[in-house]
């Protein structure tokens, strides 16, 4: 236990605690310790009844059943390595920036979560976060099941395509696909590749409760370092990157 806990303190913050809520949240709800029903995104509880915890219990809970176990261990890996390599890489040393990213997607989830009647948000939020570091690392080669390799810039629609024909769902995929590019374009994409203004940015009070650990710009695009820009050419070559390979989840070459 001293191992796990360790470990667990040595992820980043907010990797650690989103990785974390996600596991102990869903146990409650597996067990019976809360009612799922209390911790599903629902409209009418949410704006009839004021019950204001929904929007981030259904970020945290996944119903795990002998049917869904394996998408959520699936999920629930994604999470932990997409989300660590994004705060320990182009977030690195900028809490607050990398909070609002997770901020502005499950705010994108939430609203597109209640118009649709999605109980549930796991699935577009770690694919938000997915897709974003796929944009980030274009040309990284990723081999996927049964050996396939492919760059990571067709990750998230290889997984789209893989759900839509396993499982006949997609839609969560697809929704997530759409909230990582919304965040993607206006933060990097639009002014780094179009030169348009800067859409989107941190809000400066967030930077008074997670101030930057080196010194540097706060927010995207005002000032030229430290921050990694985000190169649409990368010059080094591809790179190796795999996520399921027979037992192997994880693991660069």
């Amino acid at each position: 236990m001293s191992e796990v806990s360790s470990w667990l303190k040595n992820l980043p913050i907010f990797t650690r605690h989103w990785f974390g809520l996600t596991i102990a949240l869903s146990l409650v709800g597996r067990f019976g310790i809360l009612s799922p029903r209390y911790l599903v995104l629902d409209y009418y509880s949410l704006f009839e009844s004021f019950h204001v915890w929904r929007p981030a219990s259904a970020l945290f809970y996944y119903p795990i059943t002998p049917k869904t176990g394996f998408h959520f261990l699936i999920n629930l890996y994604f999470l932990y390595n997409y989300s660590l390599q994004l705060e320990t890489g182009l977030f690195n040393g900028r809490p607050a920036d990398y909070f609002f990213m997770l901020l502005f997607n499950w705010i994108c989830c939430v609203i597109i979560g209640l118009l649709a009647d999605f109980p549930y948000l796991m699935d577009p939020m770690v694919l938000s976060v997915l897709y974003v570091w796929c944009q980030l690392n274009k040309d990284t080669i990723v081999n996927f099941w049964f050996g396939t390799q492919f760059k990571a810039m067709y990750l998230p629609w290889v997984l789209l395509g893989f759900n839509l024909i396993i499982a006949g769902g997609g839609v969560m995929e697809l929704v997530g696909i759409v909230v990582g590019h919304l965040y993607f374009f206006l933060t990097m994409q639009y002014p780094q590749e179009f030169g348009g203004p800067l859409l989107l940015t941190t809000p400066q009070f967030l930077y008074k409760y997670f101030p930057n650990q080196r010194s540097g710009v706060q927010g995207f695009g005002t000032a030229p370092q430290p921050r990694a820009e985000f190169r649409p050419n990368v010059d080094a070559g591809p790179r190796r990157y795999d996520w399921g390979r027979g037992n192997v989840l994880g693991g660069q070459n």
